[in-house]
C-alpha cells in the first residue's frame, strides 16, 4: 500500500517534466521507503532501474550493462567496458528522447569504485548535461550520500539539481497505514514503532496492540528485535560505543556528561558519536524555547526515532530474558506507570506535530513559526517546572502554550491554572491562547468555562487524528 509522499512525488515530477539534464540526489535510512517511493515514481514511465549490489565494481558494471541491454533491446551478452563508455551511451540514446535513470544505491558502486562518482561528473559536465535525461541517484548509506555526493569535496558537487532527504513518516501519515486500528492504538503504535513504513507493515491487524509488539519486539524472531543493533552496524564503524551511548539514553541519561559517564567514554568523545546520531535521526538535542540551540547550556539530548526509543526503553533491559524465552511474558508485563509515561513524552511530539501542520494550514490564531517546548526555574515560585507545548510568532510576540495530558483523568482546572501561571517563565513573549490537549474529552464544565474565557481550547485525541 502506498501512501503520503505527495511532496516528494511533486518534486520528482518537475524534475522529469523540465525536458533538459536533471539530477536528483534521493537518500534517507534503510526501511524508510526510498526505492517504494521511486519504483511507484516510475511505474508510468519509461525507466531504466538499476540497483547496485556489494559486489565488485566489475560485477556492477557488468550488471548495469546487462540493465542497459534489456532497456534499450541491444544484442544479448554486451558489455561496456567502462563506466565512461556506458554513461556515453545512456548520452546518446537520452539525447533527444526524455530518459528516467534510476541508480539505487549508488553507494555500493561508488565505494567499490572510488572513481566512479569523478566518471559521473565528467560525463555530465561533457555529455549528459545537453541530454533529456532525470538521472536519480539514490542511497540508504547517510553519511556517504552527504560527504561523497552532496558534500563539497565530492566531484558531484553543484551538479544536483534537487535532493531529497527521505524521513519517516509523520504521525498521521503513519496512522494511515493503519486503517483497521483505533486513534489510540494508531498512536502508540507510533511511539513504539515509529513512522518507518516498512516497520508498520510488519504490523498484524488480526491481533491488538500488546500482541504485535511482543511478536516484533519481544521474540529473538521478531522483526525488530535486532533492528536497532543491525543498524547501527551497517551505518557505523563504532557500533559498539554507539550502542553503549544509546543504552545509557535509554536509562535515563539525557546531558552529554551524563551519558559519557554512563557509556564509560569521555565527555570531549561523546560530542563526537552524539553529533553522528544526530545525523542520522536517531536522537536530537533540544533546548528550552527562547534558548540559543548552539551555545545554551541547558540542552539535553532524547531520542527522535519511535523504535529506538522503544527498543533502548524496554527491550534492551530485558535481552537476557527475550533470550531465554520469556518475553512474550516481559511484554505482558511491562509497567503501566513507565508506560504510561513514555506514552506521555511521546504524545507531546505528536502534539508538536499536529500544531506545526495547523500553523502551515494557516488554522492556529497565532501565525506561529517558532515550536518547542520550555523547561527550567519558575521565577517567582523558585522550583522546576515546565510548558510542555511553546507556537509562537516571532513578529508580534505573542505564543500558544499547551499542556498535555496522556492519563484518563487529571485536575483540569489546576492543569490549566498552572499553565496560566507558567506563561511568566519565558521571557519576550506574551501568552495570547492556552491549551490542553488530552487523551480523553475534558469535562463539560470545563469545556464551558474554556468557552467563556475565549482564549482556551481542548484538543483530544479524535482532533488530532481527525483527517486520517
Amino acid at each position: 500500500m502506498f501512501v503520503g509522499r505527495q511532496d516528494e512525488l511533486e518534486t520528482l515530477q518537475r524534475a522529469y517534466d523540465s525536458d533538459t539534464f536533471e539530477m536528483v540526489i534521493v537518500y534517507g535510512r534503510r526501511r524508510v521507503g526510498k526505492t517504494t517511493l521511486l519504483t511507484h515514481f516510475a511505474a508510468d514511465k519509461p525507466t531504466l532501474f538499476f540497483t547496485a549490489q556489494q559486489q565488485s565494481a566489475r560485477n556492477n558494471l557488468s550488471d548495469f550493462s546487462a540493465a542497459l541491454a534489456k532497456h534499450f533491446a541491444l544484442p544479448s551478452g554486451i558489455a561496456f567496458s567502462s563506466w565512461r563508455s556506458a554513461l556515453e551511451f545512456v548520452a546518446e540514446r537520452a539525447r533527444d528522447e526524455p530518459l528516467l535513470l534510476i541508480f539505487d544505491e549508488f553507494p555500493y558502486a561508488a565505494i567499490s569504485d572510488p572513481s566512479l562518482t569523478s566518471v559521473f561528473q565528467i560525463a555530465i559536465d561533457h555529455q549528459l548535461s545537453k541530454t533529456k535525461l532525470c538521472l536519480v541517484l539514490c542511497g540508504s548509506d547517510q553519511g556517504f550520500m552527504e560527504s561523497d555526493v552532496l558534500g563539497r569535496k565530492s566531484p558531484l558537487h553543484g551538479r544536483r539539481t534537487a535532493q531529497i532527504r527521505l524521513r519517516p513518516f509523520d504521525y498521521l501519515t503513519a496512522a494511515s497505514m493503519l486503517p483497521g486500528a483505533s486513534d489510540e492504538d494508531a498512536f502508540k503504535y507510533y511511539a513504539c514503532i515509529g513512522g518507518v513504513p516498512y516497520y508498520l507493515e510488519q504490523i498484524d491487524p488480526a491481533l491488538g496492540f500488546r500482541e504485535n509488539i511482543a511478536r516484533l519486539y519481544f521474540d529473538p524472531r521478531g522483526f525488530l528485535y535486532e533492528e536497532p543493533l543491525m543498524l547501527l552496524r551497517q551505518e557505523l564503524r563504532e557500533p559498539s560505543i554507539y550502542n553503549s551511548i544509546l543504552r545509557a539514553l535509554g536509562s535515563g541519561a539525557n546531558r552529554q556528561n551524563e551519558i559519557a559517564d554512563r557509556a564509560g567514554i569521555t565527555t570531549s568523545a561523546a560530542a563526537k558519536y552524539l553529533r553522528t546520531l544526530q545525523r542520522l535521526q536517531i536522537i536530537e538535542r533540544i533546548v528550552p524555547f527562547g534558548e540559543d540551540a548552539e551555545n545554551s547550556r541547558k540542552g539535553i539530548y532524547r531520542f527522535r526515532d519511535g523504535c529506538y526509543d522503544f527498543w533502548y526503553s524496554f527491550v534492551m533491559p530485558a535481552v537476557g530474558d527475550i533470550e531465554e524465552g520469556t518475553g512474550k511474558v516481559v511484554a505482558q508485563n511491562i509497567p503501566e506507570d513507565k508506560f504510561a509515561t513514555y506514552l506521555g513524552k511521546r504524545f507531546e511530539r505528536v502534539c508538536l506535530e499536529w500544531m506545526r501542520q495547523q500553523s502551515l494550514d494557516g488554522e492556529l490564531p497565532v501565525p506561529a513559526s517558532a515550536f518547542g517546548s520550555w523547561w527550567g526555574t519558575d521565577p517567582e515560585a523558585r522550583k522546576p517546572a515546565d510548558i510542555d507545548i511553546v507556537a509562537a510568532d516571532r513578529f508580534s510576540k505573542t505564543m500558544i502554550l499547551g499542556e498535555c495530558k496522556w492519563r484518563n483523568d487529571f485536575n483540569e482546572s489546576e492543569a490549566l491554572a498552572k499553565l496560566k501561571s507558567r506563561a511568566r517563565c519565558i521571557k519576550d513573549f506574551t501568552p495570547a491562547h492556552y491549551w490542553l490537549f488530552s487523551k480523553s474529552p475534558l469535562s463539560q464544565k470545563t469545556l464551558e468555562k474554556m468557552e467563556a474565557a475565549g482564549n482556551e481550547r481542548s484538543i483530544t485525541m479524535e482532533e488530532l487524528y481527525r483527517g486520517r
